[in-house]
């Protein structure tokens, strides 16, 4: 592999596995809150704030962290606007004060707030104003959770720029599944040793929490007691557990892949579990967790960062990919993994971020590891069994397409139904 494309992969997993506190939509919400505020440097009297049909999707039913339980954008928008810290990004609000349910709701009782739906081509797209006094600023977040693409105050542009739906590390740059098990096998290991190390660390301490403690449904708890032991029980139980804290209210921050701690979450813990259970050494984990994480990132590139499809489906392929990997480490043995995975679990809608994403996970984890276990007895799904074409890339292809143009109409009706809830 060329240096100059070894760095692309770095610098690809440097701009994705970033961490974040709580689901990354209303967190984004809080985000722009923070900007805006800054930006405007006045006391605030009113604001209004419009938003794509999957933010709102993805905000309504999960709880705000370090806000004593609120839910929906404008108690998002409130943090940000009261507590924010933009330079922290997608740990906006990881710093709240004790009082900061009270001070959230007196604000929303004090300030008049107007939320609209903002029709958009683009999935992710929010745009604030805020009237203080003597001035007013706008601020827009496009494509992705922390993108800027305009603002302004009091009719100054300060900022404008073209709308992209990937980071700029992503943007002309085209993985295949064979190529990223090169990277994973050459890989040196201080490249990305600290990175990996806090995607172990993190988003295994919120799984321990949500095994602790209550949270949401349970399903984490609901998988070890209804179904055992086992490994594959346990990666997908550690999983679940981990997003049931993470959607509804933990303050541990996860490290997210593509914009999402839930797909974060699904791309790690379960090959973390498998490769401690089964006694493989740090460095071929850490070679499977970067083969997961990138895999699910090539899927996510085609599928968008918010659609009607699952992101959890996605990094559930990932995983059984890296696990794959870490039994025997061969392109053939990954792609066909790849395929049947994607052939079993490809229609998974998103119907928002909340309690039931925990289940979603265990059902995209139990796929991988099937794909997996499939190929493994010498059994695939083939060539034009509905979806799954002759090749992983045209495979993938297939999915993507799937879930960016052929889903359009289905987001359309979840996110309608949803409003009207």
């Amino acid at each position: 592999m060329l240096e100059e494309r070894y760095k692309q992969y770095i610098d690809i997993l440097k701009s994705e596995l970033v961490p974040a506190m709580g689901c990354t939509e209303p967190i984004a919400i809080a985000y722009l809150g923070a900007v805006c505020r800054d930006l405007l440097d006045d006391e605030i009297l009113k604001a209004e704030i419009e938003v794509s049909g999957n933010i709102l999707k993805n905000v309504k039913s999960v709880i705000v962290p370090n806000t004593g339980k609120l839910k929906g954008i404008e108690a998002a928008l409130a943090a940000g606007i009261l507590f924010g810290d933009a330079k922290r990004d997608l740990e906006v609000i990881a710093d709240l004060k004790d009082n900061s349910r009270e001070a959230i709701l007196s604000f929303l009782k004090a300030k008049e707030i107007i939320l609209k739906h903002r029709p958009s081509t683009y999935p992710f797209d929010a745009v604030l104003t805020l009237f203080g006094r003597k001035h007013q600023a706008t601020v827009q977040i496009s494509g992705y959770h922390t993108n800027v693409v305009y603002a302004s105050r009091d009719q100054k542009i300060i900022i404008e720029k073209g709308i992209q739906s990937l980071p700029p590390s992503e943007i002309a740059f085209n993985m295949s599944v064979e190529e990223i098990v090169e990277f994973a096998d050459i890989l040196k290991l201080e490249d990305i040793q600290d990175l990996i190390k806090r995607q172990i660390d993190y988003n295994m301490a919120i799984a321990l929490e949500g095994l602790k403690n209550d949270y949401g449904a349970n399903i984490g708890k609901v998988l070890l007691k209804g179904f055992g032991d086992s490994v594959y029980n346990r990666m997908k139980a550690y999983a679940a557990a981990a997003s049931d804290a993470r959607m509804n209210g933990c303050e541990l921050p996860v490290v997210i892949i593509s914009g999402s701690g839930n797909q974060g979450i699904t791309a790690s813990v379960p090959l973390i579990i498998y490769a401690r259970d089964n006694n493989y050494d740090e460095e071929k984990l850490y070679r499977a967790l970067v083969l997961s994480d990138l895999v699910t990132i090539h899927l996510k590139k085609g599928i968008g960062r918010l659609s009607a499809f699952c992101g959890a489906t996605a990094a559930g392929v990932g995983q059984g990919a890296g696990l794959a990997y870490l039994n025997t480490g061969d392109f053939i043995t990954i792609a066909h993994t790849i395929v049947n995975a994607l052939g079993i679990v490809s229609g998974m809608v998103c119907d928002g971020a909340k309690a039931s994403c925990a289940a979603k996970i265990e059902a995209a984890i139990d796929a991988g590891i099937l794909g997996y276990e499939m190929y493994k007895c010498h059994q695939e799904f083939k060539g034009g069994d509905g979806l799954i074409a002759k090749g992983v890339e045209n495979t993938i292809a297939n999915i993507s397409r799937l879930a960016s143009e052929g889903m359009k109409k289905t987001d359309e009706e979840i996110i309608e139904m949803m409003i009207k809830c």
